[in-house]
């Protein structure tokens, strides 16, 4: 079995890669959640209104009779339409403890392990919704807390608190900006790093092509006309690397994600065990420095075209803000 991480000074102990929900409800999810668990993984990675809480009962499903071997990890606070649009945030102390009831119920447990606002919400004191978790923390209902997609200023007054367990951010080759300011502040207060989009939505598999550039990734720059076609110059350099070790191109950008920070843990996606049974074949690459510099060499993020969502969407992120002391 792989070396276990532990995320943050006081966090959970788990596997090296986490496993998330998005992709499960569009695949064969119990097979895939029972093959992980068989092999190790430990993470499971959900949010309540992924799927309208579909997601979360799917994984209750899978984990009964399980519950002892995973750990789960729960995001709240997005709020949805019956068509599925996003229409807001709330993160107000009354709403999280309403939020995780729901999700107690629906995966059919007594407590979440890790549970953390989705973003943050622009009217609500990161101080007051933190408050609100550390009451179920010390109620029993809630193990330890996380944060997803804040910035530095954020980060250290929510710790302030509580202790944060760790940070969930999109991570990857083609976004390494949490490396500017928000992954000192992680290492200063010792807290651990849940990073999603490793694969960048699929471009560092090394497998998108031109027709990819259609539903969700239609809104995504990376994608765009003019960029995709740049991007893809760099993902086929990533490929002449990994081909050179005779690993995936999708293997050799998880592995770099491991060897970046010792308490990083990769948040992935699958659809099928075959799928599962690549991703975690990465963990037995070792890459020595020499390696990661030729990796970054050839992807440089001075070189990726676009940035990682539409501009109304990144001024939404707070993880995108510059800490104080930088504006």
């Amino acid at each position: 079995m792989a070396d276990s991480r532990k995320l943050g000074n006081g966090g959970p102990v788990v596997f090296p890669i986490a496993l998330g929900s998005e992709a499960l409800a569009h695949g064969d999810g119990v097979r895939v959640l029972h093959e992980a668990i068989e092999r190790g993984v430990e993470l499971l990675d959900t949010a309540d209104f992924y799927g309208a809480g579909g997601d979360e009962q799917l994984i209750g499903r899978a984990i009964e009779g399980r519950r002892d071997k995973v750990k789960l990890s729960v995001k709240f606070g997005g709020l949805r339409s019956p068509d599925g649009t996003f229409v807001g945030l709330d993160a107000r102390p009354t709403s999280v403890k309403n939020f995780l009831s729901y999700s107690l119920k629906r995966l059919g447990v007594d407590h979440i392990d890790v549970y953390r606002p989705a973003r943050l919400d622009p009217v609500v004191p990161i101080e007051d919704t933190i408050g609100a978790i550390a009451d179920l923390v010390k109620a029993g209902y809630v193990r330890h807390i996380g944060l997803s997609e804040m910035g530095a200023d954020t980060i250290r007054r929510a710790h302030a608190v509580h202790p944060i367990s760790d940070l969930q951010i999109e991570y990857s080759l083609f976004s390494r900006k949490p490396e500017q300011s928000v992954f000192p502040v992680l290492s200063e207060l010792g807290i651990g790093v849940t990073a999603y989009g490793v694969l960048a939505h699929g471009l560092l598999s090394g497998k998108a092509r031109p027709a990819d550039r259609t539903g969700h990734r239609a809104h995504l720059p990376w994608f765009h006309p003019g960029n995709f076609e740049q991007n893809v110059k760099l993902v086929d350099a990533l490929a002449r690397i990994a081909a050179e070790k005779a690993v995936a191109t999708s293997q050799l950008a998880i592995a770099w994600a491991l060897a970046r920070r010792k308490d990083l843990v990769p948040v992935v996606g699958a659809r099928t065990v075959a799928q599962l049974s690549e991703t975690l074949a990465a963990l037995s690459i070792e890459l020595s420095a020499e390696d990661l510099a030729r990796i970054e060499a050839a992807v440089p993020q001075e070189a990726v075209a676009g940035t990682r969502y539409l501009p109304r969407l990144m001024e939404l992120l707070d993880s995108e803000r510059e800490p104080r002391g930088l504006r």
